[in-house]
């Protein structure tokens, strides 16, 4: 069977987060997604911890959106982590706006379906009502724009729950997505590790499919756009952003089968962000994408 033609990818692709140093999109990022056998694809197009908003190469972009579209690969981007709107000074603020907005055009020259953004958090103690009040007038003006030149919808990925956080277990999400009028450019990228480090028990009997249930409780339906397939390193509610690969962590390999069982993922792609184990380049990637591919058959 052709397998751009199986319904179990059309279902749940699976891919990772690909490197494009080097050769750029095509000759390193794809070259990549190959070896690895991705089905759908996750990007920087800046540097993940700096500010710099480079322009991209228009031939090479060109290139990359038409060989994705003919592979029938998936495109989301990664927005740079030192992103904050709830930030207690205006230069970050402004930065951030900056750097998301070019995450979501550069997005949209890639053939990107969404841009991926850490939720954030309060610098400072106190300061939750005024740094929500900071996301509604930084942000909505994003999403606007999104919606009016067609620009990916902004996916929205609560942390681990370091800090101040803004939203880091999944009820957080409504407080989040009300501050920006559940905006029909928003949508959610729900991270395991994350999920499973703010205190859901994704490793419970159910624990997995509780948790879906309460995001569409939570945020409706139709809103989940992209899920990070990562292990934890470390224990339910531990409050670390530590990624094991699939299996060898806390969570444990079987409860991501019920990842492809939920009607709230079905379409919804699986993006690795877990650690290389291995001195050849994607060996770990490889490996987990397979673990996937097993789950996803017996599911």
């Amino acid at each position: 069977m052709n397998d751009q033609a199986d319904p179990r990818r059309r279902r749940n692709p699976i891919g990772a987060h690909v490197p494009v140093a080097a050769r750029g999109l095509v000759g390193t990022g794809l070259a990549y997604a190959d070896r690895i056998g991705a089905e759908a694809v996750q990007v920087f197009v800046a540097n993940p911890r700096g500010w710099a908003t480079p322009a991209g190469n228009p031939a090479q972009d060109h290139a990359f959106r038409e060989q994705c579209e003919q592979r029938d690969l998936p495109v989301y981007v990664h927005a740079p982590y030192l992103i904050n709107f709830g930030s207690d000074t205006a230069a970050t603020r402004e930065r951030s706006a900056e750097s998301l907005r070019h995450s979501l055009v550069r997005g949209r020259a890639i053939g990107a379906r969404g841009v991926v953004v850490h939720t954030g958090s309060a610098v400072g103690s106190g300061r939750r009502a005024e740094a929500m009040a900071q996301l509604r007038a930084d942000v909505l003006p994003l999403l606007d724009q999104a919606e009016a030149d067609d620009l990916p919808l902004l996916l929205l990925e609560p942390t681990a729950g370091q800090g101040e956080s803004l939203c880091s277990r999944i009820e957080d999400l409504g407080e989040y997505a009300a501050a920006l009028d559940f905006h029909p450019r928003l949508g959610v990228c729900l991270d395991t590790c994350h999920v499973f480090a703010a205190g859901h028990d994704l490793a419970a009997p159910g624990g997995v499919l509780a948790a879906l249930d309460l995001l569409e409780k939570t945020f409706g339906p139709d809103r989940l756009k992209l899920i990070h397939a990562n292990d934890s390193k470390d224990v339910v509610g531990a409050r670390k952003d530590r990624h094991a690969n699939i299996g060898d962590g806390r969570i444990g390999a079987e409860p991501f089968a019920d990842l492809f069982r939920h009607p709230a993922t079905a379409g919804v792609p699986l993006i690795l962000e877990t650690p290389d184990r291995s001195a050849a380049p994607g060996f770990g990637h490889a490996e987990d994408v397979l673990t996937l591919r097993r789950l996803r058959e017996s599911a």
